[in-house]
Parts: structure tokens; C-alpha cells; sequence
């Protein structure tokens, strides 16, 4: 059985409307991609300086408790009570016993408040409790 094809005349052509739709999509994507920022470094904390600081790669699974100068407690971006942030303490002590927290204080912050977040880890059971500190500028590596 012979078959016959019929010659096409035209030369093939890129269709530029989906072309144009895939590279507004892109474009969408970076710039929600990059937007996306880390909430915590959002809070205008001036953390302390200390010759002793070492950047580490942070855990998914790190709590985060934030004390601006003020005394505020945040988790993430998000303002906490003292009676909130026990309740939320409460609940990652719960879920995991060995929970991990990083207290980020603000240098002006009174040590009090300070105090009172790690003492309210602590009575919950969370022993592994840290403090967040910055890279002394005078120190060279």
C-alpha cells in the first residue's frame, strides 16, 4: 500500500502568543520568588555583637521568639501576648520535647525580657534554648 503526503508549502513557524504567556509566567515567578522573604529578619532588630558569633545554616524546625526593644515578643512577623507566647510554648513542648528555640533580642532590649523567655522555655521543658547574636565587626577571621 503506497501512501501519499502532501507537501506543505509553508515553513513551520513558533506561535508567539504561548511564547509570550510562558515568559509572563516566568517573569510572575521570580518576582513572587524573590519577594518572599524570611519574616523574622523583617523585625527591625539590632541584635548584640559578640566575638564568639558563627553563622550557621538554620533548621526547618527552629522556633523563633523575637524581643524588640520594647519588650515585644514575636513569633515570626506575628506580635505574641505573655499568656499567647506560654500557649505556644506549651504546644511546641507537646509536639517535641527536644524542640529547638533561638531567642532574637534586640541589643537595647531589657535583660528582663529576656529572662522571662528563656524562663518560660524552660518551665515548659524546653531545655535547648539560644541566643541569637551578631558578628562583632572588630573581630577578623
Amino acid at each position: 500500500m503506497q501512501i501519499r503526503h502532501r507537501r506543505i508549502e509553508e515553513d513551520p513557524q513558533v506561535q508567539m502568543a504561548p511564547l509570550i504567556d510562558c515568559v509572563f509566567l516566568l517573569l510572575i515567578f521570580f518576582l513572587l520568588a524573590t519577594t518572599l522573604k524570611k519574616i523574622e529578619k523583617e523585625l527591625p532588630l539590632e541584635l548584640p555583637h559578640s566575638a564568639a558569633a558563627v553563622d550557621i545554616a538554620e533548621e526547618p524546625d527552629l522556633l523563633i521568639i523575637s524581643v524588640d526593644r520594647a519588650g515585644r515578643k514575636y513569633i515570626g512577623s506575628e506580635p505574641y501576648g505573655t499568656r499567647e507566647l506560654i500557649a505556644r510554648i506549651k504546644e511546641a513542648a507537646r509536639k517535641n520535647p527536644t524542640q529547638r528555640v533561638r531567642v532574637d533580642a534586640d541589643e537595647l532590649t531589657l535583660y528582663r525580657h529576656v529572662v522571662e523567655v528563656i524562663e518560660l522555655c524552660q518551665f515548659e521543658g524546653l531545655r535547648n534554648v539560644g541566643l541569637h547574636t551578631r558578628k562583632d565587626p572588630a573581630t577578623k577571621e
